[in-house]
């Protein structure tokens, strides 16, 4: 049975009675060529543990659970799970767990299957893709690579160059954490019901070591949140809501990271951000 195809598709919504919900964003892939660079990215062998987010009805699923050792699939919409249960009945590698992925200890899991780190895949509803991503990299998810698919507009401020107008704090918090490579360009036009807007599929491969030392991490991220939060400002006028020192500390901080006070976040390097955050730390201790 081909998941992807439209018929296929039309025939279990019509079978279980199933309605497509705007509110989690369903949209089922249903381009073949997408699906299999999907799988080919996350170069996933028989000895991975895969952890799907949003499996739908399965169509990546079923690919997945052909090539991983396990595959546990987490999705939020209850509907689904008969539909799952019945699509992926050949498979016995795999695990449907009915949850919200933001409310799910993903680590808990991957212990719990026996496994050190899992490949993470996704179709990453629009409405709430950032949080998704960054839940995951906060909260130090064991994960190898995470391979999603996201609103263009998303993966296109994730993938941004310093200086540009899709820069933002999400550019900076990912790059902190992860190489970034895009996999395709994903148009409206492959999925059902179609999307308003095109999507683009990310691999994100975690660092083990990071690129750059920080003296505290919770304020490196606070300088991010507001040189963005108020990207219009300079930097000498919007770093202030980060920390407790005075314009004259703060200007001085900037300097000693070799930063023009007047320049704007969207104009940072990661290793700027860590140089600023640093500075501020010391002359927070003195």
């Amino acid at each position: 049975m081909k998941l992807y195809s439209p018929e296929t598709i039309r025939n279990i919504k019509e079978r279980y009675g199933f309605q497509l919900s705007k509110s989690l964003g369903q949209n089922f892939l249903t381009d073949k060529n997408i699906i299999d660079r999907i799988i080919e990215a996350t170069e996933i062998t028989a000895e991975d543990l895969v952890i799907e987010i949003g499996p739908g009805i399965g169509v990546i699923t079923a690919e997945a659970a052909a090539r991983a050792k396990k595959v546990v699939a987490v999705e939020i919409d209850r509907n689904l799970i008969p539909i799952l249960n019945d699509t992926l009945a050949d498979f016995d590698n795999v695990e449907i767990i009915n949850a919200d992925v933001l409310k799910t200890d993903l680590n808990e899991i991957i212990e719990r299957e026996g496994f050190k780190t899992a490949k993470i895949i996704g179709n990453l509803p629009y409405y709430i893709t950032t949080p998704i991503i960054m839940a995951l990299l906060e909260r130090g998810v064991h994960a190898e690579s995470i391979t999603v698919m996201m609103q263009k507009e998303v993966a296109d401020r994730i993938q941004a160059s310093p200086g540009g107008k899709t820069c933002g704090a999400i550019t900076a918090a990912v790059n902190y954490y992860c190489t970034v490579t895009e996999v395709a360009f994903v148009p409206r036009t492959v999925f059902v019901p179609a999307p308003k807007v095109d999507s683009a599929v990310l691999r994100f491969d975690v660092r083990k070591e990071k690129e750059v030392e920080l003296s505290d991490e919770k304020l490196f991220f606070r300088c991010i949140k507001a040189g963005f939060g108020q990207r219009r400002k300079t930097l000498l006028n919007s770093l202030g809501g980060a920390c407790s020192l005075t314009k004259d500390e703060l200007k001085g901080c900037l300097e000693k990271a070799g930063v023009d006070p007047s320049r704007r976040a969207e104009t940072l390097t990661i290793r700027e951000f860590a140089d600023i955050a640093n500075r501020i730390k010391e002359v927070s201790e003195d």
